[in-house]
């Protein structure tokens, strides 16, 4: 019922914003009337392609899917930044109607002068769009470097996590294998997912054999993965089945022991149950857990930080912000979330929220970039005390 209220509302407020910028450019367009017809129909096509590309692909997925998916999702980012610079020159011509601060053109050159300034506005927004593909499609990489005061069998473990892979008909192939190459270049010791592995649907992950390349992942002590939200959008159990044959482990409000630390997994947030329940309380996960060890916990969405704090948690990972993906939309998110993207401490308790590794809708980051992080946890017999390092690079 909720996803059927916020799709719903979704898809209202999208063609109400691409209602607006059609008439906006239907009246950009009015000295090359010749193209309207073609530019009207191309908007009822973009407003409807990515929902009607996910309905078909769930349906009977096909080639002329993936191309409205593919369209639709491109359309999303450039219908935001298409927007923004219309209702920034809408409130240049509200304040020219009051102040009359700009020189007034002829008839002929007012209609000249709309059609150029849609050309510049379509030019600008693509070269925006331009960059945030690349931006999205080249993977940074975040060191950090903590301390925790407790002891351990070895002097330090080096960890890389990734949030947010949200793999299927966008991000497949071609991405995830700079994702993995990525990650083995690192050797870690263990590999940590942190929610939304996959985008929602898992059909298009499964027909592509994406499983396959979490088999080439080489970690020493194995990957382990939490839910997400987008896991829960879709057959959220086919998912989880399906990756744990390709080696990874599912922490579904569970606590293991690996490498003499105890890794803690959360059910998504929005995790139900048939029966109406929702996911375990923190504390009563922590009651299976060894508070001698030092304590890793995954939470794909950051809320209530204070949580891990009180229950003695060492180290705190979640993503799922993507720290918004596209500016200016972060400052909204880091209004919504204590952390949007990066490192906190509270008390003697870690957090890092990734800003993830893939994208979701759009395959566009501006603002922010795909990351994997890798993470050296050191232990009281080695660097203890030691100050806490983040290192973009």
């Amino acid at each position: 019922m909720r996803i059927a209220v916020f799709i719903s509302f979704f898809v209202a407020l999208q063609v109400l914003v691409n209602f607006y910028i059609g008439v906006r450019g239907w009246q950009a367009l009015e000295w090359m009337s010749s193209v309207r017809p073609y530019f009207a129909a191309a908007c009822v096509l973009l407003t409807f392609s990515y929902l009607g590309g996910e309905i078909l692909e769930r349906k009977a997925p096909s080639f002329i899917s993936d191309v409205l998916v593919w369209m639709g999702a491109f359309w999303f980012a450039f219908m935001m930044y298409f927007l923004i610079a219309i209702v920034a020159i809408d409130l240049v011509r509200l304040a020219q109607y009051f102040f009359h601060f700009l020189p007034s053109p002829t008839a002929g050159d007012y209609l000249k002068f709309k059609s150029f300034g849609g050309l510049v506005v379509f030019g600008i927004v693509s070269i925006v769009i331009l960059f945030g593909n690349y931006n999205a499609t080249h993977i940074h990489l975040t060191q950090l470097e903590i301390s925790v005061d407790k002891p351990n069998p070895h002097d330090s473990l080096r960890m890389v996590m990734m949030s947010d892979m949200h793999l299927g008909t966008i991000i497949s192939r071609g991405r995830i294998t700079k994702m993995i190459d990525s990650v083995n270049r690192l050797k870690p010791d263990i590999v940590l997912l942190a929610g939304d592995e996959i985008d929602g649907n898992p059909g298009p992950v499964i027909k592509a054999n994406l499983g396959d390349f979490f088999d080439s992942i080489k970690s020493t002590y194995g990957i382990y993965s939490i839910t997400g939200n987008h896991e829960y959008i879709g057959d959220a159990e086919t998912s989880i089945n399906y990756l744990s044959k390709h080696n990874v482990t599912w922490l579904r409000d569970t606590a293991i022991e690996v490498a003499g630390v105890m890794l803690v997994g959360r059910e998504d947030l929005s995790m139900r149950k048939p029966d109406g329940s929702k996911r375990l309380p923190l504390a009563e996960i922590m009651n299976r857990v060894d508070r001698a060890k030092p304590i890793i916990m995954m939470d794909h969405q950051p809320f209530h930080l204070e949580e891990a704090e009180q229950a003695g948690v060492d180290l705190q990972l979640s993503g799922h912000t993507h720290h918004a993906q596209m500016w200016p939309f972060n400052y909204i998110t880091q209004k919504i979330y204590e952390v949007s993207w990066g490192y906190k401490m509270r008390g003697k308790t870690h957090y890092y929220v990734s800003c993830g590794v893939g994208t979701w809708g759009p395959p566009v980051r501006i603002g922010s970039y795909s990351e994997i992080v890798e993470i050296t946890m050191h232990f009281n017999n080695s660097a203890a005390g030691a100050t806490p390092t983040v290192a973009r690079i």
